[in-house]
């Protein structure tokens, strides 16, 4: 059997540039050998796109912290031709082409997976793994996912946008969503930039810490209730799994105790949750998914209070492939292994660009 050609993208320029390098390698640990032929791609901090000799191109693996890519496993960067599935690569003044059967795009954060890379892999004519340009784009800012959740009666927070320049009223904030408050710059993820304002002058430093990250944010009221989460998996007719819930040890799951500190949070899988809520939540996760086009895979974060009233919190439609990511962990209680996630989702993406390929793009 001849094997595909799997060109994984990872690192990039966001401040989830070494999360992405732990998912990668992950991902090319556990990849089935037998099927594909990796190359791996790695995208540095300024941006240019490296060919690395094989899958042990990182240093440092083991540390979050210090993890970066190996320069001496360069074969050279690479350059791509639009509408064909050919890289050329430069070394030393030599050039040599390499074909890309399919893409797995496992860059986190800005200009991963808002769009900008599926839209770029598309200009390419390649497959590729995840949602398309639109449903990345929406997921990636929050402000546009509420405001779909709402109009399709899902329940979210209530939430005050604002944008660079705005005059802020910060009495007016505190007394529509009560402290205290959560501030998050709307298009980053992985808690980035995010905090939890509890008096009015936090608030106001907080604010000018999330406009570091992004020229819009969105202020959220707190919702006080255990945090749940689904992984879901497919295109058209996905499926969803069973629910883990998030118990962080800090004030609540930010960056350092998702990718940091391996006892910033326990995971407990099931979710020790009634069934009927359950059913409830795994429903809600499908239909945002598919209102929200997302393809491929996703994971569905929800806040459920003690009430069991469901709030879903947001949809990540390219999750971590850590060592301690939930999406994985929850698929596996499924009876789906790592390797098979990989061959789903490689196979769901070869699915959705042959659909694609049959759409009309001329008419007479």
């Amino acid at each position: 059997m001849n094997k595909l050609n799997l060109a994984i993208i990872f690192g990039g320029k966001s401040v989830e540039h070494e999360i992405s390098l732990i998912s990668a390698k992950n991902i090319m640990k556990s990849i089935n050998k037998n099927k594909y032929r990796i190359l791996p791609i790695g995208i540095n901090k300024n941006g240019s796109a490296i060919l690395f000799s094989d899958e042990n191109c990182f240093e440092n693996y083991e540390s979050p912290k210090t993890i970066k890519l190996s320069v001496n496993k360069s074969l050279g960067n690479i350059y791509f031709k639009f509408g064909s599935n050919k890289i050329i690569v430069e070394n030393n003044d030599k050039y040599l082409t390499e074909n890309i059967d399919i893409v797995f795009p496992i860059v986190h954060g800005t200009g991963g997976e808002d769009g900008s890379l599926q839209g770029f892999i598309k200009s390419l004519n390649i497959p590729f793994v995840g949602s398309d340009v639109l449903g990345s784009s929406i997921c990636m800012d929050k402000v546009i996912t509420k405001r779909i959740l709402e109009s399709i009666n899902i329940n979210v927070s209530k939430y005050i946008v604002l944008r660079k320049n705005d005059t802020l009223d910060l009495d007016k904030y505190i007394d529509i969503l009560k402290l205290p408050i959560f501030v998050k710059p709307s298009n980053t993820g992985s808690s980035v930039g995010i905090n939890k304002a509890k008096t009015k002058e936090q608030l106001l430093n907080f604010i000018k810490e999330a406009f570091e990250f992004d020229n819009k944010i969105i202020l959220e009221e707190y919702i006080k209730g255990r945090e749940i989460e689904v992984s879901v998996l497919g295109n058209r007719e996905p499926i969803v799994s069973i629910a883990g819930e998030i118990i962080p040890q800090y004030e609540f799951y930010s960056y350092k105790a998702k990718y940091i500190d391996e006892n910033g949070a326990i995971l407990e899988i099931p979710a020790k949750i009634e069934n009927n809520i359950l059913t409830q939540i795994q429903n809600i996760a499908i239909k945002a998914y598919r209102e929200l086009e997302c393809y491929g895979l996703a994971r569905v974060d929800f806040f459920l209070t003690n009430e069991n009233k469901i709030y879903l919190n947001e949809i990540n439609t390219l999750p971590g492939f850590t060592s301690i990511s939930m999406y994985p962990k929850l698929l596996s209680y499924s009876n789906i292994t790592y390797s098979e996630i990989i061959d789903k989702l490689i196979n769901f993406a070869i699915e959705r660009f042959k659909e694609e390929k049959n759409i009309k793009r001329t008419y007479t």
